[in-house]
This record gives structure tokens, sequence and C-alpha cells, in this order.
């Protein structure tokens, strides 16, 4: 069956203009102005007037077994909902431990990604925990990453953050070692994905890799940047050296900047967008706007993502390359993913174009989203 969306505005995530997207078999068909369907059976037309049309949202940090236990049990934070995902525009998500990597483990880490793929969403996940040595399924990094197809990379590592192991160069050059190796044999990313905390080192430990080794500075992603100012400031010096910087999605309480100010920040110094991204940190333990412990829910990016257009004034390619085309090419997915054009899989968010409220949403051609509605649910949903 075929779907055309038709008389949308492209942001590719680069602007196209106003074009047709014809999809086929979970695949984009055909990018153009005014596609004839003539001679095709079963064609659904969506009409997309006074809407814009993106790639899906990729959310590369999601806790989707949960995250927290930080204060004891009753803090562990649940499972996420595909309905959830889907409701916050995301198609594809990489799965994260986190904190705990005893009483959650690789295997349900795994499990809970298959689950989410079964219904219907894109998955990958990291391997590992805060500490080092970290949580593998294997036993060794560098065999997850070769041997299970899913795990892309390891993360998230802690540094700076007194719930670390404080690693020290050895050991995160240890770390990097198996990732790099491990994903050129399997010819994968092989991020390291790295939390950053607030202790006052920031993201020195990874500067003192860098320059005690060889390894390359992209195979590296510094999250949750902005969560002080301090960090923020190694960050976009960070930035300018080439590195990756991840945004998280969410109030900071006003200790750091928020991802709208952020944004707005790189943009005024002209630092470009080119290795910025932002991601949700879902499910795992925040800081509530009163310092006090919560949850990240996952709609908070896509909140994130309008207010930097609608209040900022900060241009809709610029902020959605770093939630679509910016992340795919980090995780080596791209062009199959993260971009709109012939042959990418159809992951397509379509928006109304005064309010960005999700108007369609479709996972490899199917809709999950559709005039507005949640048509599409998880098996345990009602």
């Amino acid at each position: 069956m075929f779907k055309l969306l038709k008389g949308g505005n492209i942001y590719s995530p680069q602007y196209l203009g106003a074009k047709d997207i014809l999809v086929a078999l979970g695949k984009i068909v055909k990018v153009e102005e005014n596609i004839s369907v003539d001679g095709l059976w079963g064609v659904e037309t969506i009409d997309c007037t006074g809407k814009i049309i993106l790639p899906g949202i990729i959310d590369q940090h999601l806790h989707i077994i949960g995250g927290g236990g930080e204060k004891g049990p009753s803090s562990r934070i649940p499972e996420i909902y595909l309905t959830d995902i889907v409701n916050a525009g995301i198609t594809t998500v990489v799965g994260v431990l986190g904190f705990d990597g005893l009483t959650r483990n690789m295997a349900g880490l795994l499990a809970k990604a298959k689950s989410l793929e079964a219904e219907g969403v894109n998955t990958f996940i990291y391997t590992g925990s805060y500490g080092l040595p970290t949580t593998t399924l294997t036993g060794k990094v560098i065999s997850d990453i070769t041997f299970i197809d899913k795990v892309i990379g390891a993360g998230e590592i802690a540094i700076s953050d007194y719930r670390s192991s404080h690693p020290d160069i050895k050991e995160l050059k240890s770390l990097a070692y198996e990732v790099k190796i491990g994903s050129m044999i399997s010819n994968k990313a092989g991020v390291v994905h790295i939390h950053v905390g607030d202790g006052k080192d920031g993201i020195k430990p990874l500067k003192d890799l860098l320059n005690d080794s060889e390894f390359p500075i992209d195979m590296f992603v510094p999250t949750h940047i902005n969560r002080n100012k301090m960090l923020f400031e190694q960050g976009l010096e960070y930035l300018k050296t080439g590195g990756n910087i991840d945004l998280t999605a969410g109030s900071t309480g006003g200790i750091g900047y928020d991802v709208p100010d952020a944004l707005s920040t790189i943009a005024e110094r002209k630092l470009g967008f080119d290795r910025v991204t932002i991601s949700s940190d879902a499910n795992g333990s925040i800081p509530d706007v009163n310092g006090q412990p919560g949850v990240g829910k996952v709609n908070m990016l896509i909140d994130d993502i309008r207010s930097s257009i609608l209040q900022k004034g900060l241009k809709i390619e610029d902020v959605f390359r770093t939630v679509t085309s910016n992340v795919a090419q980090l995780l080596k997915i791209y062009p199959q993913k993260g971009v709109l054009k012939n042959g990418s899989d159809a992951d397509i968010l379509v928006m109304d174009e005064k309010e960005l409220k999700i108007f369609e949403l479709m996972v490899n051609g199917i809709s999950f989203v559709h005039e507005g509605k949640t048509i599409k649910k998880g098996s345990y949903e009602n």
C-alpha cells in the first residue's frame, strides 16, 4: 500500500519547500512536487496543507526499563510505554541502563528494546552503566558490541559524579579501546556515551583521555552538558575543538541552561549546530524545578524543541537537526534514518505549522499518530 503526504512544507531537516512524499513498503519512494499517483493502486492520501513534514525524532538517551534507584527500591522508575514514545514524535530510541547496573541489567535492557521494536519503533542500546568495569551481557564490552546487533556503543559511563566509580585515564582508555575495536569489527558507530555529573572537574577526565591517547574525538558523546553553567561553558569550549555535546531536555532549576536557552546561546556565539544533539533522559531520575528528585518525561524533548522555535525564534532546520540528522550521523544510521530523501526509511513526523502539534507520525511507513490521535498502542496499553 502506498501513502502520499501531500502539500506540506518539508524540512529534511534542511528546508526543501512545498513538496509531496510518496511512501511504500516502509521506505520513502519519492520527494517531489505534485507527485502523480496515476496507475498506483491503494493509495492513502494524507493532506498536509498548513503542516511541516520532518524526519522522526531520534532520542539517543532513554531509560527504557526505567532508571533511578538512588533512594532505595521505592525510587525505582518504571519502564516506558510505547505511546509515551510515539506521542513525543520519537521514532528511534537508544536505551541506557544508567546508575543502577545491579538490580537492572543488560539482559533486561535488550529484552525491552526487542519488545519496543516488536511494537513498532526502532531501537538500539548501549552496553554498560555508570561504573567501570561496567555491566555487560557477554562479559566484555568489545564482545557485546561485536555480537549483539542492537548494541552500538557503551554508556552511560559516569564521570565527575559522586555516583561514578571515579575512573582513571587507564580505565577510560581500556573502555575506549574495547568500544573502538568492537565497532570496527562489527561496522557500528562505536559511541562512548558519557554521563557528566556536577563534580568540579566537569569534562576534564574526557579531555585528559583525549590528550593522552589517539582515540578520535567524534566517538565520544558527553551528555547533560547544560546541567550547570560551568559545565556548559566547558562544553562550548569542547565543541570548538571538534567534540560532540549532548544537551538534556527539561528544566535545570536555574542551575544550568534549559535547552532553549542553551541553543540560543550556541546560535548567538555562532558556534554552529553540526555537533550538537539533544536527548530526553526519559524515565531517568532528574531534579525537578525545586531541585528535588523527579522523573524525566519523554515529552520534555519535543516541548523544548517547540519552545526553541516558537519562543526563542530559532530556525526549524537548526533545531530539528539536533534530534534527527545529527544524531543519525553520530549513530551511523544515516541516511537510513534522520533525513527525508529517496530510499530512506519512512520515519516521518508531521506537525501543524503554527503550534507545532503532532498531526501524523509514521515509523517505517506505519502510522502511530493520525490526524492528531494515537491509533497504535503497545501490547498492554488500554
